[in-house]
């Protein structure tokens, strides 16, 4: 009797440790199966066409990115418009893209921005001799051609369909009061546009790039083309607020021959980095370190640290991107290699909740059983109090028969109850009080039997002969 409550007495404790196991095995399978809990090692990114500055920046990223164990493949595009329909074609697979300003509708809420990356001028080149196709208020219109006669008949390019360029040309046409039908509009990358407007198979190109394009630097010192600007910037920005006004310095893309020979206003655009809301925050955050490293150097037309910047342009901010530019990475994945990071991450998103509610219940669960153990030993102690009540009014006549089978009985139950040795002392107390009990009712039942020959034994006085 002694050894045996030893195992169990183990056993509360054996199954909270198996149902801990289990818990966190559970945990640990709906982290891992549930979603996407392992970053891909292969990122998709729509980038543009050659000679654009998002082809440019796609391939630093895949630089960049290939040290943190990410393959990145670049898909050449035609431009923002296609790459917002590639983001948008969930058979495209494409995860990662660079869109312009303006070219993103408010319904289309499945993207979300880490942020605008880069500004990228738009650029017109035309063969010379041209005029500036702007009429100034307060200028006489008879000897100063208007934009419509200066590109009358005039082999434009425009870049490709799908580009943001085309889109943008062709809004800034129509503000002019042209119609893009009244040109012989080509479609042409800015390498392809640079090579083609030098050889003179066309005569002007507007193109979205940056300043270190290839195709940018080339046409700007050639001889015989000239780079037109926009000195009513102002009033397209207000007709078309996804423009931005900057201004290309005198000389700054020659000094020794002052090209440009004045101060030139142009237009630009912020694009940003545009990704699936669902993307992976491991690959959010390794995209937002990448886009820190490229794009926060200064350029000619801004100064460093601008970029990348937390704006929401045409589409919400991620709420990574958002925390990432308070306070950079979380702990975790400064920590941790960014796919365990992403993993323990989940965990914690799930044990947290789980602590919330189970610590608390934790902390009562052996107030519970303490109460329920004590209810049992202490529900026999009230039997015992009755049985005893009955054993002191119980007289010499009275059968003791029933109260003893109910104190064995009791004897019985104390004898298979099992308790943790914490409260073994409080059961042998109880176990002693009822075989005091039975040892009291076994004395009452001898007693009678012991003075009963007395009381029946003859008188031999009354016997004896007188």
């Amino acid at each position: 009797m002694v050894g045996r409550p030893s195992l169990p007495r183990k056993r509360p404790w054996l199954m909270i440790l198996l149902v801990a196991a289990a818990v966190v095995a559970a945990l640990v399978w709906l982290a891992v199966s549930i979603g996407n809990p392992f970053p891909p090692r292969i990122l998709v990114m729509a980038s543009g066409p050659e000679g654009s500055a998002s082809r440019e920046f796609g391939v630093l990223y895949q630089q960049v990115l290939r040290r943190a164990g990410i393959e990145v493949k670049l898909v050449q595009t035609a431009g923002g418009v296609e790459n917002l329909e590639l983001l948008r074609d969930p058979r495209a697979g494409v995860s990662v893209g660079f869109v312009e300003c303006g070219l993103i509708k408010p319904e289309q809420t499945d993207l979300v921005s880490l942020g605008t990356v880069t500004l990228e001028p738009l650029w017109f080149f035309l063969r010379t001799p041209s005029q500036p196709i702007v009429v100034r208020p307060g200028d006489n219109p008879a000897p100063r051609a208007t934009a419509a006669q200066v590109l009358a008949g005039k082999r434009l390019s425009i870049e490709p369909e799908g580009s943001g360029t085309r889109v943008l040309a062709r809004r800034l046409l129509e503000l002019n009061g042209i119609d893009p039908a009244s040109l012989d509009l080509r479609g042409l990358t800015p390498d392809q546009s640079a090579d083609a407007l030098l050889r003179g198979e066309i005569d002007g190109a507007v193109m979205l790039t940056s300043w270190q394009s290839p195709a940018v630097q080339k046409l700007l010192t050639a001889d015989g083309i000239v780079l037109q600007g926009y000195p009513r910037a102002d009033a397209y920005i207000a007709l078309f607020p996804c423009l931005s006004k900057i201004v290309l310095p005198a000389g700054v893309a020659d000094l020794a021959r002052n090209i440009p020979a004045t101060d030139i206003s142009l237009l630009a655009v912020e694009a940003s980095l545009v990704v699936h809301e669902d993307l992976h925050p491991a690959v959010q955050y390794l995209l937002l370190n990448a886009a820190s490293s490229i794009h926060s150097a200064p350029a000619i037309f801004y100064k460093p640290g601008r970029f990348p910047a937390a704006q929401a342009i045409d589409v919400p901010m991620s709420d990574l991107a958002r925390a990432f530019y308070k306070s950079d990475r979380p702990l975790l994945y400064r920590l941790l290699p960014f796919w365990l990071a992403g993993l323990m991450e989940r965990l914690l998103i799930l044990l947290i909740p789980l602590f919330a509610v189970v610590l608390p219940i934790a902390q009562f669960v052996p107030k519970i059983y303490s109460s329920m153990i004590n209810r049992r030993i202490f529900g026999m102690y009230g039997e015992l109090k009755m049985l005893e009540a009955e054993l002191e009014v119980m007289g010499p006549d009275d059968s003791t028969h029933d109260l003893a089978e109910q104190l064995d009985q009791l004897a019985r139950r104390a004898n298979r109850l099992h308790v943790p040795n914490g409260y073994a002392q409080r059961l042998f107390i109880l176990k002693s009080h009822i075989s005091m009990a039975q040892e009291e009712l076994e004395k009452r039942r001898v007693a009678p039997t012991e003075s009963n020959p007395q009381m029946d034994a003859p008188d031999s006085s009354a016997t004896a002969p007188p």
